[in-house]
């Protein structure tokens, strides 16, 4: 599954960049030691468990910035499902410079494969014809949020807002800070751009009977019990898309999806995916 949207170069690029100065900034003291620079080698980057491969042009890039000689060969489609042992890219050129970008380009494969993987788990466990969207959060690495977002893209979930500029979004210390839901949802109205469309989080169903009568576009239920939901959706009717958080997991998908949820939003995908096990193997020299 290739995803819709690419990350930007100029952010790739920097991202690659300060990591490796980060880790190759003063030199590779093993490998300028024992290694001959006219060494010539060979590696596959395999898949150790079973996996959603993502990070491909991460790697190309790593690569790129240590040596513009070395070829990285996609072996799968960004996004397909690997199982243990298969191979996801082939790489060539100067042993050295293989040996130099290894960690960096594995760090960021791992990472995004995980959160390529954790997203198409949630999204297999929607059932057929519901139409619930998969969505992450801001809850994302700083500075990694270009690159998280694009491995929730090729994991088959969608993407909430970019940034605090992206969409008005009133969340609890907003309603708090505003003396309620109505008052916050009335100044977003007269302030915001005509452009944005207002979402609203509600703790309780008196709150969202408010959002719904203030004319809120998207009402977010945070931490909405499942015996809660089917009561949401009846009072809203329609007058607003509804917007699942909090205490997601993927048991409760299916709940979820079957009550007529529009979006669940799940900081998981990006805060908690960890790493899958990807690995670099020699295969000639």
């Amino acid at each position: 599954m290739t995803p819709r949207v690419e990350i930007p170069a100029t952010t790739l690029r920097r991202i690659v960049q300060s990591a490796l100065e980060e880790d190759l900034g003063r030199g590779d003291v093993t490998t300028e030691a024992c290694v001959p620079e006219e060494l010539a080698g060979a590696a596959e980057l395999r898949a150790r468990q079973a996996l959603v491969f993502c990070g491909l042009p991460v790697v190309r890039e790593v690569f790129a910035q240590v040596d513009g000689s070395v070829s990285v060969e996609a072996r799968c489609q960004e996004g397909a499902k690997l199982s243990p042992g298969a191979v996801a890219l082939a790489l060539e050129g100067p042993a050295a410079s293989l040996l130099k970008g290894e960690r960096v380009a594995l760090n960021f494969a791992q990472r995004m494969s995980a959160t390529a993987s954790l997203t198409r788990a949630l999204v297999a466990a929607v059932p057929e014809g519901c139409a619930l969207r998969i969505a992450d959060t801001r809850k994302t690495t700083p500075g990694l949020r270009a690159l998280e977002r694009y491995a929730v893209r090729a994991g088959g979930g969608r993407n909430h807002r970019e940034d605090l500029s992206s969409a008005v979004l009133i969340k609890d210390n907003h309603v708090a800070a505003c003396g309620g839901v109505r008052a916050a949802i009335e100044r977003a109205r007269a302030h915001a751009p005509h452009t944005s469309r207002i979402t609203c989080e509600v703790d309780t169903m008196e709150q969202l009977d408010e959002a719904v009568t203030a004319g809120a576009d998207v009402i977010l239920l945070d931490n909405f019990d499942d015996a809660t939901l089917d009561g949401a959706v009846a009072l809203t009717a329609g007058r607003a898309l509804l917007e699942v958080s909090g205490n997601v997991s993927l048991e409760r998908i299916e709940v979820i999806a079957r009550a007529g949820i529009d979006v669940v939003s799940v900081g998981a995908l990006t805060h908690s995916a960890g790493s899958v096990d990807l690995g670099l193997d020699w295969t000639g020299t």
